[in-house]
């Protein structure tokens, strides 16, 4: 069978794009590596989604599925592991097929960098976040951390300063790498502690994260937090299109709010492409404009 379109990446992206192609009348087949939701199932709770009110990132992600497959998405869970999107007919192979459509929109969004040390798989949603504006309210009075020295990390260590009663700032090198302009007004707030050259070697609590355990150039130091924010980078997984598309340095597809790439009937949404924002909202845009967008290539708009 030749689809209409192929979505992989059964995020909000992915299926917000899947309810547009599906109301549109496309054939369509989605992909998904792992679980659908992406990103936001890790989060305890959604609150600025518009209209919603406050919601588990899990409980989200289902309801979305749930409306998507209403209407008929035939989802499948592989990875795509090959691409040919250049021919009239496009590919995509898995470990276990191989699938055909006449466009295809990729929509696999970023894997957070992580730290790799103990307690951090053990305590993500519960202390553990990679994302202040969605989950900073959550803290709203209390002490948090933030790991990182670049633009992300400051950006969000002053956020949370707005919200929170202290912010403790962990770089594990001996300057920041953000703009000066940010380096000035993380001086400049009293809220926020500097820890430079220190490196978190475990989160420690019991049902939700308490302390960090620091290595300083002074020694051990134990951290009590209430939660801790990751932002020491985000992967996205375009690897294996980098001979297709164009890429900026850090690996996002670049690509505009049309969602159209370089090569024709092939669309990117999503926190996979290069963005201001990424977010929930900003992600079901580009699903729906990717998937007009698919609708117009097919009949020849």
């Amino acid at each position: 069978m030749v689809y209409d379109v192929i979505i992989i990446g059964g995020g909000t992206a992915g299926l917000s794009a899947a309810l547009y192609t599906l109301r549109g009348g496309l054939s369509t087949l989605l992909l998904e590596a792992e679980v659908h939701g992406g990103q936001i199932i890790v989060s305890p709770e959604v609150e600025n989604y518009p209209a919603l009110p406050k919601i588990s990132g899990a409980e989200y992600a289902q309801q979305l599925l749930e409306q998507v497959e209403s209407i008929g998405l035939q989802i499948k869970y592989e990875a795509a592991e090959a691409i040919e999107p250049q021919a009239e007919i496009k590919t995509v192979r898995t470990a276990y097929a191989e699938y055909q459509a006449r466009t295809l929109i990729w929509a696999v969004g970023v894997s957070p960098r992580r730290l790799n040390c103990p307690g951090e798989e053990k305590f993500l949603g519960r202390g553990v976040s990679f994302c202040a504006t969605c989950d900073g309210a959550l803290y709203k009075g209390k002490e948090v951390a933030v790991i990182g020295g670049g633009n992300t990390a400051l950006e969000e260590a002053l956020f949370l300063a707005g919200i929170c009663s202290r912010v403790h700032l962990i770089h594990r090198r001996e300057s920041f790498r953000a703009e000066a302009a940010l380096q000035q007004r993380v001086a400049a707030e009293e809220k926020i502690v500097s820890y430079m050259s220190a490196e978190v070697a475990e989160f420690v609590g019991d049902k939700r994260v308490r302390e960090l355990r620091l290595q300083t150039p002074d020694g051990e130091q134990l951290l009590a937090v209430d939660g801790a924010f990751l932002a020491v980078g985000r992967l996205p997984a375009n690897e294996i299109l980098r001979p297709y598309v164009l890429l900026d340095d850090a690996g996002y597809v670049q690509a505009g709010e049309d969602c159209r790439t370089e090569t024709p009937g092939f669309f990117v949404a999503g926190d996979c492409r290069t963005k201001p924002l990424r977010q929930l909202v900003t992600a079901a845009a580009d699903g729906a404009v990717a998937a007009t967008a698919a609708i117009a290539y097919l009949r020849g708009a």
